[in-house]
């Protein structure tokens, strides 16, 4: 039988992150798992008291990421997968939120991804071997009005994941770029920041939520199997969609760019570069 794994789980505490660290206690994994509040994962941690380990952290915060990596490294010995699951959703137009909400939001959804990056490749690379998971979004190829920052903030990780990828295949370090659909993770409610809604808005605030209407998806227990399966595997891919509907928004959303590409491709083909 193999050895357990020893996972890195950062937003453990709901959502994705939270069903990732029952799945993988559940196989008799180990699990180091972060967030700003790790209160909801006591009574968790009261049924896994040796393999689970909960850890404060604001992953916005580069020295305590640090602190906490060398922490969590220090209690099992090593890490084996990553997870980069922490994030938050600003809603609101470009126009109406401010520096401090856009900042606020960048360095949780990016920087918050590139801190622990940073921090857990040492150890990774001179081990020889680990997987790192950076969670984006199906929505991380575009972005839609008034979440717009979140995607920019996806979109960001996707592309240095994909350099990240590069970086680190010498070293034995595997790098899935995870995008999930619209799962019931709460981040439409504790996990977001709200802009002051600008009254010109509200016709397409109004066109929006005809077109999203009341379902919150489906529970994120529901993906961690598929996770489960994705750090099984000997070569996992560079991206992976995790939900059914959303492949096939994806791939519509790829055709759509696509043929919009070549529908001006007369264009394009004026400049000589």
């Amino acid at each position: 039988m193999a050895d357990p794994r020893v996972w890195f789980i950062t937003g453990a505490t709901r959502g994705l992150g939270r069903a990732v660290t029952e799945a993988a206690l559940a196989t008799g994994d180990r699990v180091i798992g972060v967030a700003r509040d790790v209160g909801p994962l006591t009574e968790l941690a009261g049924r896994y008291p040796d393999t689970l380990v909960s850890l404060p952290l604001d992953v916005a915060d580069r020295a305590a990421v640090e602190q906490v990596v060398d922490r969590a490294v220090a209690t099992f010995g090593r890490l084996d997968v990553v997870v980069n699951n922490a994030g938050s959703l600003l809603l609101g137009m470009l126009e109406e939120a401010t520096e401090e909400q856009i900042r606020q939001h960048f360095d949780v959804n990016f920087f918050g991804a590139v801190w622990v990056t940073q921090a857990v490749v040492p150890h990774l690379r001179a081990q020889g071997a680990g997987q790192l998971l950076q969670v984006t979004s199906m929505g991380s190829g575009g972005g839609v009005a008034s979440v717009g920052f979140y995607a920019a903030g996806k979109a960001a990780l996707d592309a240095l994941s994909q350099s990240i990828a590069m970086e680190l295949e010498p070293f034995g370090i595997k790098v899935t770029i995870v995008q999930p659909g619209g799962y019931d993770t709460g981040l439409y409610t504790v996990g977001t920041t709200a802009t002051t809604p600008h009254p010109a808005y509200e016709p397409l605030r109004a066109k929006l939520a005809e077109l999203w209407g009341d379902d919150a998806g489906p529970a994120p227990e529901t993906a961690a199997p598929v996770i489960m399966a994705l750090v099984d595997l000997p070569d996992p891919p560079l991206r992976l969609i995790v939900g059914g509907r959303s492949y096939d928004i994806v791939q519509q959303m790829e055709h759509d760019r696509v043929e919009e590409y070549r529908a001006w491709e007369h264009l394009s083909r004026q400049a000589p570069g």
